[in-house]
């Protein structure tokens, strides 16, 4: 795995430590944590146009990278209760799409890999 996410998630797990968290951050309550997060950050895009989506405010910029590094934290505080090398299962994950979404048969086409 990447030494800046390992050293990262090492950061996580020294806070959570020092804090006595850890009893708290089963992969379950931080599963939880994580849907809470995304949808807070779902939250921000809500009725907005695909255009202004694209093109947010200074403000809600920052608003929303504080959402995505509350979701990557718990994302890495999962993978790392869980032993998931993220990096491995990301390459892993990658070349099974590769593979089931071919460019000449999908290029263009947002369906689901069983509509094909």
């Amino acid at each position: 795995m990447s030494t800046d996410i390992q050293q990262l998630q090492e950061k996580l797990a020294d806070f959570a430590k020092q804090r006595d968290w850890e009893q708290f951050h089963s992969p379950k309550n931080l599963s939880m944590a994580l849907i809470a997060e995304a949808a807070e950050l779902v939250e921000h895009f809500q009725w907005l146009t695909e255009k202004q989506s694209e093109n947010l405010p200074l403000e809600k910029q920052h608003a929303v990278a504080e959402e995505l590094a509350d979701i990557f934290i718990y994302l890495l505080r999962i993978s790392d209760r869980l032993d998931v090398d993220l990096i491995a299962s990301t390459e892993s994950k990658m070349k099974k799409n590769e593979d089931r979404y071919p460019v000449e048969q999908v290029k263009g086409d947002a369906r689901r890999a069983s509509e094909y």
